[in-house]
């Protein structure tokens, strides 16, 4: 069977996405991806080495008239792409760069199942549900935004390969409370700054000095301002990182983590186990990242944090606090791996394939 699986956007998008493909390709299915071509999905995503279908996707906005012609052509473009594959069934992982190929899809009668990562659905998602044969979730919460007619299924969230399981290696060191930041695929200079400021305050403190590292995760063109902020930093070992392709390196070297709360990085935490304060991004659409960050806690998984309230001086008082705190460390491990699906990629892919062989079913005479 071909399946076609769009994933473009974001890294959010892309590596669940490539994850899916993965478990498919693995039953036997000939898979193609459809990305979009912006710079965070390369010229392949890593671990993929299958068919790649390019089109073009624009960000639609009423500042620039013109990218509306541009969605139209990538329309036409998914049209031709997806006609020339043939797939038996599309797999939309959400994002702006759904909208040409789901629409596609449809004209070409090509059954489409859509995913949803948050607990808040987008506006993709909302938008193209009732286009969907069935829409998978990874939060319970989202079902609630969905239109009551739309079948949903709970796959939970693929994550990239090679995450969970994996060995610290290079990134091990034992002796010392190990602190990872992520602030999402493209970086955060809000969280940047704050953690740097932490930890120059923590830096000052004899008991945590001597107790302390920390692995900065600082998004693709930040690691030399990020650098630049740790500069006075002289007792606590800070290692600053761009972006990493040992994401489970770095989590299995983690004793606690300091995130964004993207739904990629809450299912990865999930799955290794790691306790984390969430800082979610604010004055995103439909403001999921905070819903997604409130479904965790919810869960006693996580503590929370508004980027308001995250200052220098309020991340020093919880990274002290956790530290000082075995238990209540154990009991988001607990809660974590509770949540985490390590079958996700594979429920998502026997949900896509369900989905295409019921509509042969029905195409039959």
């Amino acid at each position: 069977m071909r399946i076609a699986v769009t994933c473009g956007g974001t890294g959010g998008h892309v590596f669940p996405g490539v994850a899916a493909a993965l478990a498919m390709r693995a039953k036997g299915h000939e898979v193609a991806l459809v990305l979009s071509g912006r710079s965070v999905e390369g010229e392949a995503p890593a671990g993929w080495d299958g068919a790649v279908l390019r089109v073009a996707i624009p960000r639609l906005s009423w500042r620039r008239p013109a990218s509306f012609l541009s969605m139209a052509r990538a329309c036409f473009s998914a049209f031709a792409a997806l006609r020339r594959f043939r797939p038996a069934v599309l797999l939309a992982m959400g994002s702006y760069t759904s909208f040409p190929p789901v629409l596609a899809a449809r004209l070409l009668r090509i059954p489409v199942v859509l995913h949803e990562a948050n607990a808040i659905p987008g506006k993709a998602v909302a938008a193209l549900s009732r286009l969907s044969v069935k829409v998978c979730i990874a939060f319970d919460e989202a079902a609630r935004h969905l239109p009551k007619s739309v079948a949903v299924a709970n796959t939970g969230l693929p994550v990239r390969p090679g995450i969970a399981g994996a060995a610290a290696g290079d990134f091990a060191a034992p002796a010392r409370f190990t602190v990872l930041v992520m602030g999402g695929s493209q970086g955060s200079r809000a969280v940047n700054q704050a953690v740097a400021g932490a930890v120059a305050i923590l830096d000052a403190e004899p008991e945590q000095a001597a107790a302390l590292r920390f692995i900065h995760l600082a998004g693709r063109g930040n690691e030399a301002e990020v650098k630049k902020a740790y500069a006075d930093v002289r007792n606590i070992p800070v290692k600053v990182v761009g972006f990493s392709d040992s994401m489970g390196a770095l989590y299995a070297a983690a004793d606690f983590c300091i995130s964004r709360a993207g739904a990629a990085s809450c299912f990865e935490l999930c799955l290794c186990g790691v306790p984390a304060l969430l800082i979610p991004l604010p004055k995103l659409a439909n403001d999921h990242q905070t819903a997604n960050a409130k479904a965790m806690r919810a869960l006693g998984a996580c503590e929370t944090m508004s980027q308001d309230a995250a200052t220098p001086e309020t991340l020093a008082a919880s990274v002290r606090r956790i530290r000082g705190d075995a238990a209540a460390r154990a009991a988001m491990r607990a809660a974590l791996l509770a949540r985490a699906r390590p079958d996700a990629a594979d429920a998502l892919a026997a949900v896509v394939i369900a989905c295409a062989d019921g509509a042969k079913e029905k195409s039959r005479p």
